[in-house]
């Protein structure tokens, strides 16, 4: 659990990365890596919690 945690967390920083490279330099590719990050980064979220959800339930 303490690994899809750090996972969540290190992809969550990873698009504010992204989104703060794009506002300082103004290329869209860093958007686009951004928004991709942020994408798969609540994928996991999801994913994670329903994980814990089922744990409960079982």
């Amino acid at each position: 659990m303490l690994l899809f945690r750090w996972l969540i967390l290190l992809l969550l920083l990873g698009a504010v990365v992204c989104f703060a490279l794009f506002a300082a330099t103004g290329q869209a590719r860093f958007k686009r890596y951004g928004l991709l990050t942020l994408k798969w980064t609540l994928i996991a979220a999801f994913g994670f919690f329903a994980v814990l959800i089922l744990e409960r339930i079982a």
